[in-house]
């Protein structure tokens, strides 16, 4: 079992990080998904003049950033119930319509959180036995039908121990379906084969450092190089 404390991984990555870095996989016309948690944040970030369209899986199209304090409205809410803002041009809709965009593959991109991901590509993110949870939500149906996803997550939890592990402990919420991860410390992908693959470390985070928070098989090649964050 791997350890590590938060002081030995003080140049981490802040949530906002993590969703500016995700922000760069975001292209030009992309339909997005964000679910709830870290990939929230991804609206703050998307590029000015960039066509891109999120969707909140309770019925909306056209989600913007998260207001200023003050300029809330309460009757705008995305799936985890924060208050969000509109862009114009956006749509509301019941959840037989959002779901029937997201089953049907309309989505482009899906960011999720999660508690686990497995060296194999899947997902634990919706439930910790013994503890009170909101519900599976709409995770279900995005890893079951979404053409890309993407993991917003800590690389380590609060034990300081491993969340890419080789095979999930909690309950799966999809198999084989995360393409890539974005945590505090790195950019990793899943091989169709299996494994991880170490993509980008964190700026002050050495690749040792990624490996000793990794449990799951990782592949590192070569030189790694730093993220960007804009």
């Amino acid at each position: 079992m791997i350890i590590l404390t938060r002081n030995q991984l003080t140049m981490a990555l802040d949530k906002n990080g993590i969703a500016k870095r995700i922000a760069r996989e975001v292209k030009d016309g992309y339909y997005v998904n964000l679910g709830i948690g870290i990939p929230t944040l991804v609206a703050n970030y998307i590029p000015q003049g960039m066509n891109v369209v999120l969707q909140s899986e309770n019925g909306l199209l056209g989600m913007g950033p998260f207001p200023f304090e003050g300029e809330e409205d309460p009757d705008l809410i995305n799936a985890g119930k924060q208050t969000i803002t509109t862009v114009p041009g956006s749509a509301f809709f019941d959840s037989a319509m959002s779901f029937g965009m997201i089953r049907a593959g309309k989505v482009d991109l899906t960011i999720l959180g999660a508690m686990e991901v497995s060296e194999t590509g899947d997902i634990a993110n919706w439930k910790i036995p013994g503890k009170m949870v909101k519900g599976m939500g709409g995770a279900m149906d995005l890893v079951a039908a979404a053409r890309n996803i993407i993991v917003a997550m800590q690389h380590v939890n609060k034990a300081g121990e491993s969340k890419l592990l080789p095979q999930c402990s909690l309950p799966l919420t999809g198999i084989r379906c995360v393409k890539r991860i974005v945590t505090e410390l790195a950019v990793v992908d899943v091989l169709p084969t299996g494994g991880f693959k170490l993509i980008e470390k964190a700026p002050g985070i050495s690749t040792q450092e990624v490996i000793n928070a990794t449990a799951g098989k990782l592949i590192v090649e070569g030189d790694i190089p730093e993220m960007v964050i804009n």
